[in-house]
């Protein structure tokens, strides 16, 4: 069922909409890894760890919103429920518990990464049939590229 008719031919939109769709349930988890963290993160380097990450979450959230508002003006209905962002996230598994600082600014460098990479794909995939939305993941990328750096940074 359309509710929104896509003006872009149906084999673009599947193309574009399967990519909107990977970097939703990307930054969506990115969010969620992010504040897990947040809220474990212990060691000397606490407090600008536990500030670096809520910038992180407040990004992914921005960014979230803006993948799933360009799937749905494309007519196609964003899911970021909890079993789909569960099933089809390309980050690994987050620590349970305390972290220590060291090992926390690593698995946001690991989380990152995964993210940047399969952004990186969307980049590519939308490059010929639909510029637009690869803009956005152009947007995205550079943003998550300068937040790894800066975690990259922490443990350097």
């Amino acid at each position: 069922m359309y509710v929104v008719k896509s003006p872009l031919p149906d084999d673009d939109l599947k193309i574009v909409s399967e990519a909107l769709q990977g970097a939703l349930v990307d930054l969506v988890d990115l969010s969620l890894v992010a504040k897990q963290i947040h809220w474990n993160v212990v060691g000397p380097r606490f407090r600008s760890i536990h500030l670096q990450l809520d910038e992180v979450v407040a990004s992914a959230r921005t960014h979230s919103d803006t993948v799933a508002e360009r799937a749905s003006a494309l007519g196609v209905s964003p899911d970021g429920r909890a079993a789909t962002v569960a099933s089809g996230s390309g980050i690994g598994a987050t620590p349970g518990g305390w972290i220590k600082d060291a090992d926390a600014v690593g698995a946001m460098v690991k989380a990152l990464g995964a993210v940047i990479t399969r952004m990186r794909e969307r980049v590519t995939a939308t490059a010929e049939p639909d510029p637009v939305s690869q803009d956005i993941f152009i947007g995205i990328t550079a943003d998550l590229e300068k937040h790894h750096w800066m975690f990259q940074a922490e443990n350097a």
